[in-house]
């Protein structure tokens, strides 16, 4: 059979194969080196079928950040929401879920703040990239209301609240945070060191 010929295609929908096949590889190789050829032979269809609606492997791979931010989402969402009544507390709830999330998915996490994954080149890409970040922005915004946290610029709150927890997963994900280096819970001593210069009387 000619490789310019699509195969038979049985899974109805050729987008969300696609996409389902690309996250397979990911979640398995923990990078995203495979090309659109790669993705289209294991989607069981021609090389050619996936520019059907992906223009280049680049839109793909910020398609699949895309999904990553939105999963992301959802999983701090859940744990903003569902956690304990303190402002202290759902932080390091939402701070915990984000470095799970990591964990469970490091080749996407890892994509997701790549180069690759440039959201300038991806409205849909940046708009829940900043969906994201506002979870923890709605946080910080609370704790500065009810007087949890000191009254200091939200913009320094978030860089700094930012850089600690996307610290904390990329060393988790790396295989860093060691006992002998770090002690046995460096997850929640980095949260309570961090939290202790931003809240209230710590």
């Amino acid at each position: 059979m000619s490789e310019t010929k699509d195969r038979p295609y049985h899974h109805g929908d050729l987008r969300r194969a696609l996409i389902d096949t690309a996250l397979a590889m990911l979640a398995t190789d923990q990078n995203w080196a495979f090309t659109l050829r790669e993705v289209a032979r294991r989607t069981d269809v021609s090389h050619a079928a996936p520019y059907k609606h992906f223009r280049d492997r680049e839109s793909l791979l910020r398609e699949l950040a895309r999904i990553g931010f939105v999963q992301l989402e959802e999983a701090m969402s859940v744990a903003m929401s569902s956690g304990p009544s303190s402002t202290r507390a759902r932080f390091v709830a939402v701070a915990r879920a984000c470095i799970d999330f990591a964990l469970c998915n490091p080749g996407l996490y890892r994509l997701m703040f790549s180069a690759d994954a440039d959201k300038t080149m991806d409205p849909h890409l940046h708009d829940a990239a900043m969906a994201t970040f506002g979870i923890l922005l709605r946080l910080l915004e609370e704790g500065l209301r009810d007087g949890s946290f000191r009254p200091v610029a939200i913009s320094a709150l978030a860089a700094a609240s930012w850089a600690q927890v996307h610290g904390l997963a990329m060393l988790a994900i790396s295989g860093q945070l060691l006992e002998e280096k770090v002690g046995p819970e460096p997850v929640l001593a980095a949260l309570d060191v961090l939290l202790d210069g931003v809240c209230r009387g710590g």
